[in-house]
């Protein structure tokens, strides 16, 4: 069983992001920064990332800036911060395709990318229904789907359908469909079994999702989904229970992208471009980039 590192990579940040947004029902709350981040798991002679976020450019960049994202850097300087390049990325796993997500695939010659077959085919679906119905794909870079389908014809596009054990040694992925998006997936990594983590994409954007207003999860604890869903916020406070059984719930190993928090948890440094390094975990002989 591999043993592998990981880390969570700021690329970009919105400074004042709704709290509706975040936690559902939370109107009238104000407003918290969101980070834009993307996620590297090393180990095994392999080097995977949990997402690859935004181009900044074209569409890409027309819905950052609608979005308000400040100080996105690309991911040659993002990935250097650990001593990485984009060309060292072998595999990548898209946990769902809003643009912030699976938008920066160009800039990965080497990876493959797996995707649940699920979210693929129902963003076409809703790309062709009529715009009175585009708040579905509010969030989307129509351009995006078109790569992946470019990926799919240089045969680095894996399609998944429902649950994957082993896609990497002791990595396991899994869907949450119609729940933030229609084909939403997490990563575990088991790292043995007895250090398992997961990365939650856009199912859990904040420890708030997970813990309610405390650390410990107990019977008192209530779940509280994202404010997005495409599917439905039952099924994201049902994924939500699931990745928590993986962790025999043990909320600090459900990890939220979004987090800004994280960097209170986890080992962490602040870039001189104000972007964040956080170490979730280090494996046996990787070197700490945040020390």
């Amino acid at each position: 069983m591999s043993d592998y590192s990981i880390w969570v990579l700021e690329y970009a940040f919105v400074a004042n992001y709704h709290k509706s947004g975040i936690v559902y029902g939370a109107h009238n709350q104000g407003y918290t920064k969101l980070p834009y981040c993307y996620a590297v798991i090393k180990g095994g002679g392999k080097v995977a990332m949990v997402d690859v976020g935004y181009n900044d450019k074209d569409y890409g960049k027309h819905l950052g800036d609608k979005f308000g994202v400040e100080n996105w850097r690309s991911p040659k300087d993002v990935l250097g911060g650990i001593g990485l390049t984009p060309g060292d990325v072998d595999t990548v796993f898209v946990t769902h395709a809003h643009f912030d997500h699976f938008g920066n695939v160009e800039d990965f010659p080497n990876a493959t990318f797996y995707v649940q077959e699920r979210e693929m085919a129902k963003w076409v679906w809703a790309m062709a229904l009529p715009d009175r119905m585009r708040w579905m794909t509010v969030a989307l870079d129509p351009s995006d789907i078109v790569r992946g389908v470019e990926l799919a014809r240089e045969g680095r596009l894996v399609t998944v359908d429902g649950p994957k054990a082993d896609v990497l040694p002791g990595v396991d992925l899994h869907p949450a469909f119609d729940s933030h998006t229609f084909g939403s997936m997490w990563v575990t990594v088991r790292n043995g079994g007895d250090d398992p983590w997961v990365l939650a994409g856009d199912l859990v954007y904040s420890f708030d999702n997970v813990e309610g207003s405390g650390a410990v999860v107990d019977v008192d604890t209530m779940y509280i989904p994202v404010g997005l869903a495409v599917g439905s916020q039952t099924n994201l406070v049902l994924a939500t229970e699931e990745m928590m059984r993986q962790v025999d719930y043990e909320a600090r190993r459900v990890i939220p992208i979004h987090e800004e928090r994280l960097k209170e948890r986890f080992p962490s440094r602040i870039r001189e471009d104000g972007l964040r390094i956080t170490e979730i975990r280090l494996g046996e002989g990787e070197k700490s980039w945040v020390a």
